[in-house]
């Protein structure tokens, strides 16, 4: 697979997370050992500590638990040990470093000075990069038919990768959230046991508008 793809397989969200019993027993470990002092095992501790402090930022504990309720960054971190691909590991590796040059760039300092609002910058700016070379990728290929894989560059600078690392980053976190015990159970719409299908009837009487938890 070209790195190109991968870099958009990985970061926005097509198909690169695998669902399966080793995803939900990785969620639940995680949450069962959630304990100071943790160490990452895939990411070097300097990049999981940029891992938490994203993850904080994306999903912050309000009256509802966040990341770091759910300790979510040692599932995100364990979930590229044990089930990402060897390519996948290496594409995200790369993104996280990609992420601290962008900080650097940007804010003319390293990362470990950063602020809660420098992240809230940094990933604000970021989140925007894929977005605006999807765009032009779409007016090389409809005003001029220039098709993509003749582009010799790829378009994988190191803030492109860096934002992929933020979109995957996001995509397992939220997952992470969603299929947490505290989250399904309390938060969405939770039947054990779901009933029979009903076409119409009132908001308050199925969910009241949440989403259903699977």
């Amino acid at each position: 697979m070209k790195r190109r793809q991968l870099l958009k397989n990985l970061g926005l969200g097509a198909g690169f997370l695998v669902v399966g019993p080793s995803a939900f027993s990785l969620l639940q470990s995680c949450k069962n050992s959630i304990q100071p002092g943790w160490e990452p095992v895939f990411l070097s501790a300097s990049n999981g500590a940029v891992l938490e402090k994203v993850l904080n930022i994306i999903l912050p504990s309000t009256e509802t638990p966040g990341a770091a309720d759910l300790n979510l960054a040692q599932f995100v971190d364990s979930y590229m040990e044990e089930v990402a691909t060897e390519e996948q590991q290496d594409v995200l590796k790369k993104g996280a470093e990609d992420f601290k040059a962008a900080f650097t760039k940007t804010f003319k300092k390293d990362i470990s000075e950063a602020t809660a609002k420098d992240y809230e910058e940094i990933l604000t700016r970021l989140f925007r990069v894929i977005p605006e070379r999807s765009r032009e990728d779409l007016k090389r290929t409809t005003e001029r038919q220039d098709p993509l894989d003749k582009d010799p560059t790829e378009r994988t600078d190191f803030e492109q990768s860096a934002t992929a690392f933020l979109h995957t980053v996001r995509e397992l976190g939220i997952w992470g959230w969603k299929n947490s015990k505290e989250i399904g159970e309390e938060e969405l719409w939770y039947d054990p046991v779901p009933g029979i299908y009903i076409p119409c009837d009132d908001v308050e009487k199925l969910g009241n508008g949440r989403a259903m938890s699977l």
